[in-house]
């Protein structure tokens, strides 16, 4: 089942004298429970892709569904209310609240939807248990690590049990030990709660914890690579391999 498609998604910026086109006519989707990373060279279209599929930002032309519902001419009203049912967020810069604590940051989605505190709590302990925080829930963001940080941004994403959840360079702050930690609990709630994942990253060895790469040059789809049977480590290879052929990607390990 498709729980994000999206079809023919033009997006540009300026105005006709000086009109910059950033995605040129992309079609694609998502599969429930898939994990798909998006990469390509600074430049690419790769953010301006997830920000519109995200519903951050608008798209010039093309249609976006998410749980077939099509949500690119909602009402700001409208949106904002399918955003609190339909989506979780994972930034490069957590977006956490200084003033509240990893748990009560963790729970502002539930708050939202106004769910009862019983419940709320058991969805708290289950996913904290699940990213190894529970042990830092009364601390604030500035008493944490960046890769604590992560894991609370990640927890607040999945608390809600959104349709799906978009994670921009999730790794793009951490040290390499926090970066895979983080991404091995991805990879671990991804397959367990069957969470659809869309992340934009430049580092191969995130992209390679996913299901499937779509790389993106020039406002296109350039290629695919699907993992399938492959190790993780293989799959990182042909990751490379790809980067390489298409050429203006920094490696960044």
């Amino acid at each position: 089942m498709k729980i994000l498609e999206a079809n023919k998604i033009y997006k540009s910026y300026g105005n006709k004298f000086n009109k910059q086109e950033v995605l040129k006519g992309i079609d694609i989707h998502v599969e429930k429970g898939e994990f798909v990373s998006i990469m390509g060279a600074s430049g690419s279209g790769k953010t301006t892709l997830l920000n519109v599929l995200s519903s951050i930002d608008h798209v010039s032309k093309g249609s976006i569904k998410i749980e077939e519902k099509e949500f690119t001419r909602m009402r700001d009203k409208q949106l904002a209310e399918f955003r609190k049912h339909h989506l979780g967020f994972i930034f490069q810069e957590y977006n956490l609240l200084d003033t509240l604590t990893v748990k009560e940051n963790i729970l502002l989605p539930l708050s939202i939807k106004k769910v009862s505190k019983k419940e709320a709590d058991n969805k708290f302990q289950t996913l904290a248990a699940e990213l190894g925080i529970d042990d830092i829930k009364d601390k604030y963001p500035n008493e944490i690590s960046g890769g604590q940080k992560q894991r609370t941004s990640a927890a607040r994403a999945f608390i809600h049990e959104p349709s799906i959840i978009f994670a921009d360079e999730p790794t793009g702050a951490l040290d390499s030990k926090s970066a895979s930690d983080l991404l091995n609990k991805l990879s671990e709630l991804n397959q367990k709660r069957e969470a659809s994942i869309v992340m934009v990253t430049h580092d191969p060895v995130a992209a390679s914890f996913s299901k499937r790469v779509v790389f993106i040059k020039d406002g296109q789809i350039y290629t695919q690579l699907n993992k399938g049977e492959e190790t993780r480590q293989s799959f990182f290879q042909d990751i490379i391999k790809t980067q390489g052929v298409l050429g203006g990607v920094n490696h960044e390990h």
